[in-house]
């Protein structure tokens, strides 16, 4: 949905993590803007003006149903499709995010992986067979895959990205410590894990 500022997307994440968690210790069945504010540590006005773009969600003066909430949220984030993806890079990161089971939950599922090395090639990672990076373009354009994870070297994710591009890829989730120059259009979250490790430290040695 257009106009949405990405701060609010991110928070609808925070909202549906945490609904899920009370639905699933049994507690609250419904849930005022005020508690799940808290649940998530902001205010109970930013809330509803998070939840306002959506229409409205919940009953003036009584709340939220909490099971509707979170059904609602996944709706709108888009947790309760099914989006394959395509993985580049077979390595420890790579192999990592096979196996990570919130994918799956979320609605991700891994279906390819792709890499250069040639003792990866013909391995498995689960049960997907590691692919040539030469096949990337034509299965990528085939099976009309839209979502792609990168996770290979800085100095090769560039021209990766541009060769998943040309395929019809229309999101990519970059964990190569590089900033991609794609087109406005392609929607790119960067997951630079070298800059959190730094501004974790950084931080820490600031506060000791």
């Amino acid at each position: 949905m257009k106009g949405v500022p990405a701060p609010t997307v991110k928070r609808l994440v925070l909202y549906y993590h945490y609904l899920e968690e009370l639905i699933r210790n049994e507690r609250e069945q419904i849930i005022s803007s005020v508690e799940l504010g808290k649940g998530v540590g902001v205010s109970a006005a930013q809330v509803r003006k998070d939840l306002s773009y959506f229409g409205s969600l919940g009953c003036k003066g009584v709340g939220y149903q909490v099971d509707i909430l979170r059904k609602q949220l996944g709706k709108i984030i888009g947790f309760n499709q099914r989006w394959p993806v395509v993985l580049i890079g077979a390595g420890n990161l790579g192999r990592a995010l096979v196996y990570y089971e919130k994918f799956r939950e979320l609605g991700l599922e891994i279906v390819e992986i792709f890499d250069c090395d040639l003792n990866k090639i013909g391995n498995k990672v689960a049960t997907i067979p590691v692919r040539s990076n030469k096949e990337m373009e034509e299965l990528v354009r085939q099976k009309g895959i839209k979502i792609a994870v990168i996770a290979v070297p800085a100095e090769e994710a560039q021209q990766v990205a541009e060769l998943l591009v040309r395929a019809g890829i229309q999101a990519i989730w970059n964990f190569a410590p590089v900033h991609l120059k794609l087109r406005k259009d392609i929607v790119v979250i960067a997951e630079d894990l070298s800059s959190g490790i730094g501004c974790l430290i950084f931080n820490l040695k600031n506060i000791i």
